[in-house]
């Protein structure tokens, strides 16, 4: 399996865990980016001792992996992504959603911050805010209080 290569490559030696298997599936059979208490309510009916508790701790685990990266934007809750690969996101100032942005990484941008500040960087992360289309079609349709 997937996650026993990795931990032992990592030199950490994790039991393999059905709920942690099926927390990565979760993630990984979703773009919404969701929270530790999305993935909780969308498994708790398969599992129904299944404490939020439990979710973080596996979600550490597969973070310590490599199999989820954690997205902090300055909200309340971190967010979760089974999509390691280099690429940026885009947050709604609105609603909160988060979405990958469909465009290729910027290449180079470590090496110039590297030259720039005269200390190894070894990875950048960049975000991109805004307002979703869905916020903003629902803007259009409500009435303004001139309008009104």
């Amino acid at each position: 399996m997937e996650t026993r290569k990795k931990s032992e490559s990592s030199g950490v030696r994790y039991k393999r865990s059905r709920q942690r298997d099926r927390i990565l599936d979760t993630l990984r059979g979703t773009k919404t980016h969701p929270t530790a208490t999305w993935v909780y309510d969308a498994l708790k009916k398969e599992f129904p001792d299944l404490s939020l508790g439990t979710v973080y701790r596996n979600l550490g685990i597969l973070r310590d992996q490599g199999f989820v990266r954690v997205l902090q934007s300055g909200s309340t809750f971190d967010r979760f992504d089974a999509d390691t690969s280099a690429h940026y996101h885009f947050i709604c100032e609105r609603c909160g959603q988060v979405s990958d942005v469909p465009m290729l990484p910027l290449p180079g941008v470590e090496r110039a911050a590297s030259d720039a500040l005269g200390c190894a960087v070894s990875g950048h992360r960049l975000d991109f805010f805004g307002v979703c289309a869905e916020c903003a079609a629902g803007a259009e349709q409500r009435p303004t209080a001139a309008r009104a």
